[in-house]
């Protein structure tokens, strides 16, 4: 699986905050697998939610980013697929016991809720963070 390769996709109400995060990754050196939507038109979440969950489920990226406007519609979405584990979060301590405790594999984030320094600052802890295993692996097994 590439861990290098991040995912993102995000609806009409996540498309800037999308893009600058892209830019961030790429800043970072992560291959970006942009999925969509590019501009203000409205679309269905959902559409790019599973679009992102069968890229991550199917290896095609390690990780992934969704930003929809509030993070919450399209992380259920993404978490319909086996595989995927979509956290919507809204800080930095989300963001690290997302990681740490559930292993997500997926960062939702809402763009009406988080401003973009917020923003920011989750992406990087989310992908900094390791999963810590040990008692948190068997709940995890839990949810296929």
């Amino acid at each position: 699986m590439p861990k290098d390769t991040i995912a993102i996709a995000a609806d009409h109400a996540g498309y800037e905050l999308k893009d600058l995060l892209r830019q961030d990754l790429e800043a970072m050196g992560h291959e970006v697998l942009d999925l969509g939507t590019n501009g203000p038109e409205s679309v269905d979440y959902p559409d790019f939610a599973d679009a992102l969950a069968d890229a991550v489920a199917g290896g095609k990226a390690g990780r992934g980013v969704l930003v929809c406007g509030s993070g919450i519609g399209i992380s259920i979405a993404a978490n319909r697929h086996k595989g995927v584990r979509a956290a919507a979060v809204y800080d930095e301590t989300a963001a690290r016991l997302a990681r740490q405790h559930n292993d997500a594999n997926v960062l939702a984030l809402g763009a009406r809720l988080t401003g973009i320094e917020i923003a920011r600052a989750c992406l990087k802890t989310f992908l900094e963070t390791e999963f810590e295993g040990g008692r948190h692996q068997r709940r995890v097994d839990k949810m296929g």
